[in-house]
């Protein structure tokens, strides 16, 4: 097995996925960068240099990715961490489209659900491991306006907790991340009304990982909010 660790980020392409697999890969991670668009990801490994390795993939392709976990267990050894962090979003609640409510739950938590079910297998076996599920504050808290998107994110953060409970006495942590509003392109698409030095920044969601990393093997974090002084109501 290889000394160097191993962290996953799905949705590495941009924003917050870019942000969390580039400061891992300056802690030393071997990276592995997930995501639909390979030029986006391209860009970033070519940014983060020996330590990323691109995986273009659908996460809503359930045999891609039960072949890409057994690739990456194949040939790094093992997963050290998994950051769930891929998602899209649109607007509405019960006025949204049938077919755009279950793309959002398909992306957002069936995805997720088919990645960890490939990977806390691997994790369970290392008897060691930390799984961050990137959800949302709208996964803590029903917005007018944005039912269909709370309701992936409430789902979420809801398997995320039953995994921190099952798997915290395994040796192996999990911690839900649920932002506010994030500077990142999915934030300007869905009409925040903040500017962007009022958001918390994507390196935010990165420092707050790097944080929970340094914690001894006896803390054991369920879920981090965060929230911007303009948007606490």
């Amino acid at each position: 097995m290889s000394e160097q660790k191993t962290a996953v980020v799905t949705g590495a392409g941009k924003g917050i996925g870019e942000a969390i697999a580039t400061g891992l890969a300056q802690l030393g991670y071997q990276t592995i960068l997930v995501g639909r668009n390979k030029q986006n990801l391209e860009q970033v490994a070519k940014k983060i240099g020996n330590n990323a390795k691109v995986l273009q993939l659908d996460i809503t392709d359930k045999p891609a990715i039960k072949e890409a976990v057994a690739k990456i267990v194949s040939e790094n050894g093992g997963i050290d961490i998994l950051v769930n962090n891929a998602g899209i979003h649109f607007s509405g609640s019960v006025d949204i489209a049938e077919d755009k409510f279950e793309k959002m739950l398909e992306t957002n938590l069936t995805a997720q659900y088919v990645v960890l079910k490939e990977v806390v297998p691997v994790l369970k076996a290392q008897k060691s491991g930390y799984i961050f599920n990137v959800a949302s504050r709208s996964g803590k808290v029903g917005f007018s306006g944005g039912g269909a998107y709370s309701a992936s994110k409430f789902g979420l953060v809801g398997l995320s907790e039953s995994l921190y409970r099952e798997l915290n006495p395994l040796g192996i942590k999990v911690t839900a991340l649920c932002p506010g509003w994030v500077n990142t392109e999915m934030a300007v698409d869905a009409g925040t009304p903040l500017e962007s030095d009022q958001m918390i920044q994507p390196d935010d969601l990165y420092k707050t990982i790097e944080w929970l990393l340094q914690l001894s093997p006896g803390a054991c974090v369920k879920e981090v909010i965060l929230e911007s002084p303009n948007s606490i109501s």
